[in-house]
């Protein structure tokens, strides 16, 4: 009788067991079905919105010009706007950008996990930790109030103009400032994570801390690290206030290649004045949003390939038989073409 009643005691708990598991993938399906949904409903949100102002008149009878949306170098709210110069500035800062928080935030990583003492680490740690939830808001008044003055006194020594100090360079140094913290975590997370066997062999076989640093712990690493910089360059991509309040939204064309005039990205564009605009005045700022979304998706698509390249080639792996073959085979036809038309 005591076996007998061991056993149900048994089977109850293991199908109470089963019956809380299936719940708990019930939520959380349940909640993955709703985060999925609102993505989908904003993109497609996004979309219509996007397209309204190309097809469907506004109430003063405005549309956009499609051509004009690709080809004007001038960016206005009439209708007649163009977003392709907005889109290279985009890129432009951004790139410019992370030249100095990548390589700022690696070694700062490096630092922290390799090099400071472990009286300090945590506390360097919490500081970053901090300096990553600050809002971008306080990063512009940052830029206003620190950077504006700076970079104005440079422009003025190096025989240069700015209006006041807002300037192109000016939003490259707020978003590395923003970026670097999140680069920065991500970097320390992936270092930590590297075994520490590997350090001690390749310290046994007499490499130095620096050598085994940069040999080995980044190495190990590496695939943080772009996780690191593609959040990075989410946040400068998306950045809006912070970058509005420095950057000076003017500028026509090729512009933007002077890092001391001001200029205006698609985020800055965006949400310039949009509390006051109505009909296409405020349409098209959607449209600039479908503009933004490729550019971070198909930034990401060739981050990710870039990572799962450089890994395969650390890795050793093999390059495609198939690739080798198909440019032996092209070579071959070449030299072949190239010798009959010598003959």
């Amino acid at each position: 009788m005591k076996s007998n009643n061991i056993q149900q005691n048994a089977l109850k708990k293991a199908n109470f067991k089963t019956k809380i598991d299936l719940l708990v993938k019930f939520i959380f399906a349940f909640l993955a079905l709703i985060c999925a949904c609102v993505v989908i409903f904003i993109v497609i949100f996004i979309l219509v919105k996007g397209i309204q102002p190309f097809i469907i008149p506004d109430g003063s009878g405005a549309t956009q010009n499609v051509s004009d949306f690709f080809l004007n170098p001038n960016w206005l709210y009439d209708g007649t706007g163009g977003m392709s110069y907005m889109m290279l500035a985009t890129i432009y800062v951004t790139l410019l950008s992370l030249i100095i928080s990548v390589p700022t935030s690696i070694f700062c990583g490096l630092f922290i996990v390799k090099v400071c003492h472990k009286s300090i680490k945590e506390i360097l740690k919490t500081g970053v930790q901090i300096l990553a939830s600050i809002p971008s808001v306080i990063f512009g008044l940052f830029g206003m109030g620190v950077l504006k003055p700076i970079v104005k006194g440079f422009a003025n020594a190096v025989g240069m103009q700015t209006f006041g100090g807002s300037s192109v360079l000016t939003g490259v140094l707020v978003l590395a400032f923003m970026t670097i913290p999140t680069i920065t975590l991500v970097s320390i997370t992936s270092m930590e994570a590297v075994d520490i066997n590997l350090s001690k062999a390749s310290l046994a076989l007499g490499a130095s801390n620096q050598q085994t640093n940069y040999k080995i712990v980044l190495k190990a690493s590496q695939s943080g690290i772009f996780a690191g910089t593609i959040l990075g360059i989410g946040r400068a991509l998306g950045e809006a206030t912070a970058l509005q309040m420095v950057i000076g939204n003017g500028g026509v064309g090729w512009d933007f290649l002077n890092i001391f005039n001001i200029y205006r990205t698609l985020t800055t564009t965006m949400l310039a004045g949009i509390g006051e605009a109505t009909g296409i005045k405020y349409d098209i700022r959607f449209s600039l949003g479908i503009v933004l979304i490729i550019v971070i998706v198909v930034t990401n698509i060739l981050l990710n390939l870039l990572k799962n390249y450089m890994t395969r080639i650390d890795k050793g792996e093999p390059k495609d038989k198939n690739k080798i073959g198909i440019i032996k085979n092209i070579k071959i036809y070449l030299e072949a073409y190239v010798h009959a038309k010598k003959n």
